[in-house]
């Protein structure tokens, strides 16, 4: 196959007050009721409000769902379905990070598809697009906004599910980083680590082309640059805009060639422990880059460069791993905690790593892995200093 299909929503807008681009973007779609799709804690801190008040200017009715929590599961995707149907809703508004906005894609399959989530889980395997979503990120991370891809845990299995569809591809996607001024600072850094692995993947996954190599590259380069800025001064718009850019660069590139080993096996800490998706990724990511590395070093290195490293007196080798200590040290200047300061059991990594083996993300990963390499790569994360 000698062509490439691009996957994106099919309008985005990014910028500081976007959100009052909603109004004419529902006469677009016809939209006659909205399920507004969240969680609490955006609900009690107003973020929500300043995008409800949006649609109540403009008399666009909308039904609240604010039940989704972390790691979202198959019942409360059930729930929120529940409610979708009972109040009459046509289309969906995502307000969130990933959670939120996975749990609208997955009830907008379900909407026009039927069945159960679970029959969903894989590559593909819905036949009709889902109803229309609005997605409007609060965090400059998950790029579910943007993807093809959304992940809900099986929590009689203890398995994240990571639904890969087109069919969910979101009508408007959203970024104003005038709703991410309150978000904490490990937030902030979890989410922006989440980004930069997003990144990563998608430069060295094995379906990489040009168009996602420039994407991850710019925003591994915003990363370096406005990351750790945003961390520190959360109300600094410009660091906040560059992780704006950055989080939907590296959420386009993934989304068309793929993720690797770090997601394959972030998604069972997600699922078996409930651990942040964001922290899950940010404690691997330098581990997997170290077991990829004979793999792909020249890539790595391209990786340094982005970061503004000076890599002119270095060999191939040398920038590569100049990179990943780049990242490392980063991840310690955010304070992103250690493998072994989370809930994970040295006594669960087998069933962890078999997992992982048969996730969606990992066909993609540079370097082939065995049962035995997951294992060590996962204990070798648990043991670091």
């Amino acid at each position: 196959m000698n062509y490439k299909e691009l996957y994106q929503p099919a309008h985005t807008i990014i910028g500081k007050g976007c959100i009052q681009e909603i109004p004419k973007h529902i006469d677009t779609i016809a939209g006659k009721k909205a399920l507004v799709v969240t969680d609490e804690g955006l609900y009690k801190i107003g973020t929500v409000k300043k995008v409800t008040d949006v649609l109540d200017r403009a008399g666009k009715p909308y039904a609240l769902y604010t039940g989704v929590k972390p790691n979202p599961t198959v019942s409360l995707v059930n729930e929120a379905k529940a409610v979708y149907d009972r109040e009459g809703c046509d289309y969906l508004i995502g307000i969130g990070g990933g959670s939120p906005l996975d749990v609208s894609k997955a009830v907008s399959i379900l909407a026009k598809n039927g069945g159960k989530i679970e029959d969903y889980n894989g590559l593909d395997k819905s036949k009709k697009s889902g109803v229309p979503l609005i997605a409007i990120n609060t965090t400059a991370g998950t790029g579910s906004e943007v993807t093809r891809a959304y992940v809900v845990t099986d929590e009689v299995r203890k398995v994240k599910m990571l639904m890969v569809d087109a069919h969910c591809l979101s009508y408007l996607a959203l970024n104003d980083p005038a709703l991410m001024v309150d978000m904490p600072a490990p937030l902030t850094a979890a989410t922006g680590m989440d980004a930069l692995t997003h990144a990563i993947e998608a430069y060295v996954a094995k379906s990489h082309f040009p168009f996602t190599d420039g994407l991850a590259l710019e925003a591994v380069g915003l990363v370096g640059k406005s990351l750790q800025k945003a961390c520190e001064n959360g109300r600094d718009m410009d660091a906040r805009t560059d992780m704006c850019w950055a989080e939907y660069m590296a959420g386009l590139a993934f989304s068309n060639a793929g993720l690797g080993m770090v997601h394959a096996m972030a998604h069972q800490l997600g699922g078996f422990y409930n651990t942040p998706h964001g922290v899950a990724n940010a404690i691997l990511l330098t581990y997997v880059m170290k077991y990829n590395l004979p793999s792909c070093k020249d890539r790595y290195a391209d990786i340094a460069r982005a970061l503004k490293i000076d890599t002119s007196h270095m060999t191939p080798d040398q920038a590569a791993n100049a990179a990943i200590d780049y990242i490392e040290k980063l991840a310690e200047r955010i304070y992103i905690p250690k493998l072994s300061q989370t809930a994970f059991k040295p006594s669960d990594v087998l069933t962890l790593s078999l997992h992982a083996l048969e996730d969606t993300g990992m066909p993609e990963n540079p370097r082939e892995a065995t049962l035995v390499d997951v294992q060590k790569v996962f204990m070798d994360a648990y043991y670091a200093k």
